[in-house]
């Protein structure tokens, strides 16, 4: 299993996706604190993960955020957790967490149902800059 230093969280994102692809370079911009690591769902380094957690990446339309205590989360509890992260005033959407996980899933596995038709789709996972690299793992 990855294992993380305390301080650090892993997002595991759709690498063929440009939606879950613009949203990891929103994160990068945005994580002032350098808090998050990445990789995509299909790389080696979330195998170990996705097995222990029991999660069938042809069935999960998610982004998923494991941390350091061994901990998953997935879809919009993903998303919102990784937003409380980011600087103001992005980490305000942490509010939406008090709201019913189910509702709040609905609405992320509606976006997540259409995110190839709405936004595309990539041949190959995003490949890091240079600049980058750090902060993927693979």
């Amino acid at each position: 299993m990855t294992t993380l230093a305390k301080n650090k969280k892993l997002v595991l994102f759709d690498g063929v996706c440009n939606l879950c692809d613009n949203s990891v370079q929103f994160v990068i911009r945005h994580d002032k604190k350098n808090i998050f690591k990445f990789t995509t769902l299909q790389g080696e380094t979330a195998k170990p993960i996705l097995e222990s957690f029991k999660i069938d990446t042809s069935k999960t339309d998610s982004i998923l955020l494991y941390t350091p205590d061994h901990k998953l989360y997935t879809k919009s509890s993903a998303a919102l957790r990784i937003a409380t992260q980011l600087n103001f005033p992005i980490n305000v959407l942490g509010i939406f967490l008090i709201v019913p996980k189910g509702i709040r899933d609905v609405i992320y596995d509606y976006i997540a149902k259409n995110r190839y038709r709405w936004y595309g789709k990539k041949d190959d996972c995003m490949i890091p800059t240079k600049a980058l690299k750090a902060k993927f793992f693979e």
